[in-house]
């Protein structure tokens, strides 16, 4: 039987609550997987809450909301904390993709969350 996973699309307004969000559809309530995009990337391979056998798929309930709000302005936030966070070699690229944010061209953080979905578990993120 395919486990199916839903996000409350209404409940993101950031990629913090992104991370709640997902923690908790997979693991329930209180549930934690990690708070980065390398954490999410092992947890939809399975053994952090989802299973082993990839058989699992996602509903992202108003996803058009989490859209918005994961777009441009977050993603310079995100890009913003990254450059603060990152080694010295990779601050030039880092700096460039949060001018690019800045300027509203690129990926966005909701276009990296699908992207990490469609990688991992092919076809199983369904957008309502």
């Amino acid at each position: 039987m395919t486990m199916i996973y839903v996000l409350d699309g209404r409940r993101i307004h950031s990629l913090e609550d992104f991370w709640l969000v997902m923690g908790e559809a997979v693991n329930g309530p209180g549930g934690y997987f990690g708070r980065s995009l390398d954490a999410f990337n092992d947890c939809l391979r399975g053994g952090f809450g989802t299973p082993d056998d990839g058989d699992f798929g996602v509903e992202w309930h108003d996803h058009t909301y989490s859209q918005r709000a994961l777009g441009y302005a977050e993603t310079a936030r995100q890009l913003e904390i990254r450059l603060g966070r990152c080694h010295h070699t990779n601050r030039p690229r880092v700096a460039e993709e949060l001018a690019a944010a800045r300027a509203r061209k690129g990926s966005t953080v909701f276009d990296w969350l699908v992207e990490i979905f469609e990688d991992q578990v092919p076809g199983a993120l369904v957008l309502r």
